[in-house]
């Protein structure tokens, strides 16, 4: 049976400017990721602002790990607590706030400045939190958009919008605001602008002020323009009663078999995707000696073909279903997992000797890095509709009813071992010297999801 209060928008939708308010939500949101955790923000910190490299590295693990824990408890009692109250605008605009201060506050984290490292972490740790619990009440919004055999090609455009905004402010933060401190140029070859100096690291430090102005733009149509659901309760007298429904849907998961198996196999999985992202950057540094530019450029290759595989698999998914979306996507990052456990600077597919890179040669010159870049189109393909079925999937699984705090267990599920993946990689590298050899166990986090997504059952999907 529908849900009465819900049938219409079920049904009809809401319209365009709803829905496109809302997608705007993943193009602010995605600079975050991109500029602060991975490419610009992050190894500026274990570089240059941090006591050395490998303090650095493990300093900003522990924030990770922090910000991790934090998720993977609150997720699903703020869930049930915004299930309980209705709207779910007003947290999504606190986190905003938070999102905005932490990410600003990042420009103080200058080279050698006292209390940078601790203001580095505090700041990334808290709007790391902020950023994942305003994803939660996002997704939530997405059944209220759209009619359900819809939900695939909205979850892949969100998806695609945001790697598309990824991609440009790296662009623009690479190109025209962070220099070489050799040079004093940035990638495209241009002094920095507003004068900002790369001897104290200004460039990438204003990735987190540009990041905070991103977000505050493509942020502000969700709250204009987008609806959210009535009010059906106070807060105050909603939370007893939402963590209540908390303990009692933990509880009725066993009755679930389908929704818990799939937040077993997204656990499983996504533990490899992490891994696969926190370590693809080390990989081809150490076996390529690629620089920050090779690495950002490679971002960059990941970001497009990221953005194409996200357009495509939500149409995919409006047609075959998320769950085969989600399994097609695991074998392509299998096989790309194996292809790049078959490289090295002077081997290609395991067995065939190559010329390493030469000194002095042109970056991407041999054909060890040629392979490399294929494949990690292949998995920016792949890790597009992954991510954009996965939410689908759980809108298909889960409860309609107690579905803000079914996103809190799905990113409980994200997070609660996301350490094992980079964890197992660390150590099998350590235990055989050899990355190649580390990097193999990724191979087992994806086959375990795709055979623990085989037994689950969907509702047909009607095709539009």
């Amino acid at each position: 049976m529908s849900d009465p209060q819900h049938s219409d928008s079920r049904r009809g939708g809401a319209g365009p400017a709803a829905i496109t308010s809302w997608i705007l939500f993943d193009l602010a949101a995605q600079p975050y990721f991109t500029l602060i955790t991975t490419f610009v923000f992050a190894p500026f910190f274990a570089s240059r602002v941090a006591e050395s490299a490998v303090a650095g590295q493990a300093s900003w693990g522990y924030a990770t790990a922090a910000a991790g824990l934090v998720i993977a408890l609150l997720s699903p009692v703020l869930g049930a607590i915004a299930d309980a109250t209705g709207p779910r605008k007003p947290w999504i605009a606190g986190f905003s706030v938070v999102i905005v201060i932490a990410s600003a506050a990042l420009w103080l984290a200058e080279p050698g400045a006292p209390y940078a490292v601790a203001i580095a972490l505090i700041a990334f740790a808290l709007g790391t939190i902020a950023a994942e619990f305003a994803i939660v009440f996002t997704n939530a919004m997405m059944p209220d958009l759209v009619p359900p055999e819809r939900l695939g090609r909205l979850s892949g455009t969100g998806w695609a919008v945001g790697y598309v905004g990824g991609m440009i402010s790296l662009i623009l933060v690479l190109g025209f605001l962070a220099a070489r401190p050799e040079t004093g140029l940035t990638l495209l070859g241009f002094a920095p602008l507003f004068g900002l100096d790369p001897e104290t690291g200004a460039g990438d430090r204003a990735a987190g002020p540009f990041t905070a102005i991103w977000y505050l733009i493509f942020v502000a149509p969700l709250f204009l323009f987008t609806p959210d659901v009535k009010r059906r309760r106070h807060a105050g007298s909603a939370v007893a009663d939402g963590l209540a429904e908390l303990r009692r849907t933990i509880a009725s998961l066993p009755g679930l078999p389908n929704l818990a198996l799939y937040l077993l196999a997204h656990m499983v999985y996504v533990d490899g995707l992490v891994a696969l992202f926190a370590f693809g950057g080390i990989y081809a540094a150490g076996q390529f000696g690629w620089s920050t530019v090779e690495i950002g450029l490679f971002g960059i290759l990941l970001t497009i073909t990221g953005t194409i595989g996200a357009f495509i698999g939500g149409r995919l998914d409006d047609y075959f279903g998320p769950k085969n979306v989600v399994i097609v996507a695991l074998a392509l990052l299998t096989a790309a997992a194996i292809g790049i456990l078959s490289l090295d600077a002077r081997t290609i597919a395991f067995v065939f000797p190559v010329a390493p890179p030469a000194p002095g040669a042109p970056s991407f010159s041999s054909a060890p890095e040629i392979a490399y870049l294929v494949l990690g189109g292949v998995i920016g393909a792949a890790s597009g509709p992954l991510q954009s079925a996965s939410r689908t999937l759980l809108v298909a699984l889960a409860p309609r009813d107690r579905l803000t705090q079914m996103f809190g267990l799905y990113a409980l599920s994200g997070k609660l071992t996301s350490f094992v993946g980079p964890f197992a990689v660390g150590l099998v590298t350590a235990l055989s010297n050899s990355q190649r050899v580390g990097i193999s166990v990724l191979i087992v986090f994806f086959v375990g999801g795709i055979l623990l997504l085989l037994p689950i059952r969907t509702a047909p999907r009607q095709r539009s």
